[in-house]
């Protein structure tokens, strides 16, 4: 029966088609026809009999093996056209093999990826929480709440508007907590957000900015992301969008220590749509280009992905946040934000970026940061993780707990 499935397509995609809406809530959204036209353009040319199905502990060790993301090509081309990486769609034949098969179960498959509907294809979960970063942060979330993000199951992009409405009581209880260790700490001083891309760091930042505008303070912030260097410039030197290497990271210490001295500061722009910086390698403004100017303030916003692994700005900064959403929740805010809205990438690109980025971002960046930080918001978990240095401080739990 399994070698009729494999070899019959009409049957091979019935089996998945039910299987998946098990796997990925969305495709309970689409009608057979639907996935069926999805499925056609990820057959195998010599039809998913050939798939080789590897055991389920060789593909563990494969999706926890940074080399394996690394070889992950972002432009593979045919016929002068970006395709999807190799590998990755491999890995779609193989999984979809494997659960038509009975190689896979429904439930493994589930525990260690998720599937992304709309570009079609599995992707790693990766798992934040870690014994020692857990031990880190106290052993416990300072505060919980009901998990609205669980209204995005079935759904296969993310807006603006749905994500900050499902964040709201999470989100308030981080501003109250915040306001509360500002006036403990005293000011002037620097909050970095840290954490991934389509977290939510420029939305929370724009929360708080307006919860300080009655206070008499004055406020700015400070993106990292606008000393970014051109992409295409990165890309060909292999430099990962982290790290010293990616950023202008003179202009930024130089930045960071005039807006603490009271001054006013000029910072490149970053275009996301071009991906090209308003400054030249040298640190030169190019000619048409206009800098960003930032006011000296009593609280300064820094937000990026990886603030506190710089070394020369990490002791500069007064409360370290890491602001973290659960990977699939980050690809739907993705597609909507980055696709339909900002129309920022080729398809296949956005796809093979996406896949390789995670992994490595996760390990390099956002774990380290997250034994690190002094506060963490898990929107996606709806909680509120502090160390017991910040809780000390506080001295109570907030109101809005929902403990």
């Amino acid at each position: 029966m399994t070698s009729t499935l494999l070899s019959d397509n009409s049957q091979l995609t019935a089996a998945l088609y039910k299987k998946m809406q098990e796997i990925a809530p969305p495709v309970r959204e689409m009608t057979s026809t639907e996935f069926g036209y999805a499925l056609e353009n990820v057959c195998p040319p010599d039809g998913w009999d050939s798939i080789t199905v590897q055991p389920v502990n060789e593909i563990e060790l494969m999706m926890n093996d940074e080399d394996f993301y690394k070889s992950i090509q972002l432009r593979p081309k045919d016929n002068n056209k970006i395709v999807m990486d190799s590998q990755i769609k491999n890995l779609l034949q193989m999984l979809f093999a494997g659960l038509v098969s009975g190689e896979y179960s429904i439930a493994w498959v589930k525990d260690h990826f998720y599937f992304d509907v709309r570009g079609f294809y599995f992707i790693n979960k990766t798992r934040y929480f870690t014994p020692e970063i857990t031990a880190h942060l106290g052993g416990k979330p300072y505060a919980e709440f009901e998990k609205k993000q669980d209204g995005f199951l079935h759904l296969q992009a993310v807006g603006y508007k749905a994500f900050r409405s499902a964040n709201a009581e999470v989100d308030q209880c981080f501003i109250e907590t915040i306001q509360k260790l500002i006036t403990i700490k005293g000011t002037p001083i620097i909050i970095a957000i840290a954490g991934q891309t389509a977290a939510g760091k420029t939305e929370i930042t724009s929360r708080l900015t307006e919860a300080f505008q009655h206070t008499g303070r004055r406020i700015s912030t400070l993106e990292i992301d606008n000393f970014l260097t051109d992409r295409d410039y990165r890309e060909a030197n292999g430099i990962d969008s982290l790290g010293k290497e990616a950023l202008h990271y003179d202009l930024l210490q130089k930045c960071m220590k005039e807006i603490r001295e009271g001054k006013r500061i000029l910072t490149p722009r970053y275009d996301f749509v071009q991906a090209t910086s308003s400054h030249s390698l040298s640190g030169e403004l190019k000619p048409g280009c206009q800098p960003i100017e930032i006011e000296p303030a009593d609280i300064i916003f820094m937000e990026g992905n990886f603030p506190f692994l710089l070394t020369e700005i990490a002791p500069l900064i007064g409360i370290k946040v890491m602001y973290l959403t659960a990977d699939d929740v980050r690809m739907k805010r993705k597609w909507k934000r980055d696709m339909d809205y900002r129309k920022k990438y080729d398809l296949y690109y956005f796809i093979n970026r996406y896949f390789r980025e995670q992994f490595l971002m996760a390990e390099q960046a956002y774990k380290p940061q997250m034994v690190l930080c002094d506060l963490l918001v898990d929107t996606t978990g709806a909680a509120i993780w502090l160390t017991p240095y910040i809780q000390e401080l506080l001295g109570e739990q907030p109101e809005s707990s929902k403990i």
